[in-house]
């Protein structure tokens, strides 16, 4: 941001003073997202902050996710309206090793990157001028060469995965590539440059309007929702209701990033909805989906899905109950019938209505879901976005799945 333009010398100057003044100098840059005092204390982003910054012919929206284990379902909510991720990692002796060791967050932001519908990933190998690296060839190489097969068991192609020497606080290669003479190992594009060379994803714009809502407030009397359109598009002064309450609002007014008098916003927009006819914030609950009038979102309490459980400790069988994170949406679950394991590669069936399941990456369970409260879905067939998701018990991520089919209220 500071070097786009958008963290002006003035701000960054303050954000110093601040910093300095708790004895955390190095700290400035991260106060540019990590705005609430709990997060400056203690130097760990909490929630995810939101900014935005151009470059060539592109708007980037950043939605900074936090790292930390405790904070992985807000990671979750971020990666769930991200199109490309960027990994950032520390080539720092000992800290590459804690993150990617068994149960370290590397490895489990990947994976929730992946069930999360992100398909672009970068992995910006940091702090290469540290004490510790000094741009060592070897030291980079040998993070690339540990990453890679835990890349390829996820699910993402390493050769389409860009990987990139940086250097966070001194600036190196994010906008500007190295200097001669620092690193000539690496040849390729700056990481500014590589997000500018990136092609949009596909847009589902012929389809009926569907919004999660992240989040809603009231500002000067009026109600605001915030969110990703990930299907169709909204018209200011158009109708549309808010699921699964069936409330019909109208928008009033459209904002993407700083800019008002939108009056039309389209699918992979990040955007804030002035909404007319609403009363109170709850309406505006994270998890409630914004959708035609139509053709509205459906609404459930019961579904059928195609799980991939990782891992657990105990063994699953009907009745085992975790939290489940689907598009901005979390909510407890709880396994009903398990109907069958289908081999992965062959989609076979191998085993009808088990008894019990444990975790396997080979097979995937075909299993009744339930919740207590009416919750918005669509199969992932129709709508990928508001029908993949991830389970998780106890901290850890126990399973990934789809939704195949849904049983309307």
């Amino acid at each position: 941001m500071y070097l786009t333009g958008m963290l002006d010398d003035r701000t960054l100057e303050k954000y110093q003073q601040e910093a300095k003044a708790k004895n955390r100098e190095s700290w400035a840059f991260a106060w540019a997202m990590d705005v609430t005092d709990q997060e400056r204390a203690k130097g760990k982003t909490e929630e995810c902050g939101r900014a935005y910054f151009e470059y060539g012919s592109k708007r980037f929206v950043i939605i900074d996710a936090p790292g930390h284990k405790s904070f992985v379902p807000h990671m979750i909510g971020g990666a769930a309206q991200a199109d490309v991720a960027v990994m950032v990692i520390s080539a720092r002796k000992g800290e590459f090793e804690t993150g990617f060791e068994k149960g370290g967050q590397t490895r489990e932001h990947i994976l929730l990157a992946k069930t999360a519908g992100v398909r672009q990933l970068i992995v910006a190998i940091n702090k290469m001028d540290d004490p510790t690296v000094e741009w060592s060839v070897e030291r980079y190489q040998e993070c690339i060469d540990k990453f890679t097969p835990y890349l390829k068991q996820v699910g993402f192609n390493p050769d389409v995965v860009k990987f990139m020497p940086i250097s966070g606080l001194g600036g190196h290669n994010i906008r500007d590539k190295i200097a001669p003479g620092i690193f000539d190992y690496y040849k390729g594009p700056s990481l500014l440059e590589t997000l500018d060379n990136l092609r949009a994803p596909k847009r589902l714009l012929d389809l009926p309007l569907r919004m999660p809502i992240v989040g809603g407030y009231k500002e000067g009397g009026a109600y605001i929702a915030v969110g990703k359109i990930e299907a169709g598009t909204a018209h200011v002064n158009g109708q549309y209701l808010v699921m699964p309450t069936k409330t019909l609002v109208r928008i009033e007014g459209i904002t993407v990033e700083q800019e008002d008098g939108i009056t039309v916003a389209e699918t992979g927009d990040n955007v804030r909805l002035t909404l007319k006819n609403v009363s109170d914030e709850r309406e505006l609950a994270s998890g409630f989906v914004i959708s035609d009038v139509v053709k509205p979102v459906k609404v459930t309490k019961q579904f059928l899905a195609k799980v991939s459980v990782m891992e657990s400790k105990n063994i699953i069988c009907a009745g085992y109950s975790c939290i489940m994170h689907i598009h901005t949406l979390t909510v407890e679950c709880r396994f009903g019938d398990l109907l069958a394991v289908e081999e992965k590669k062959s989609k076979k069936i191998v085993q009808k209505k088990p008894p019990f399941v444990r975790a396997s990456e080979k097979h995937f369970v075909v299993i009744r879901m339930e919740v207590d409260v009416p919750i918005c879905i669509e199969s992932f067939g129709d709508y990928a976005q508001l029908g993949r998701f991830m389970l998780r018990d106890e901290g850890k991520t126990i399973g990934i799945g789809v939704v195949t089919k849904i049983k309307e209220e």
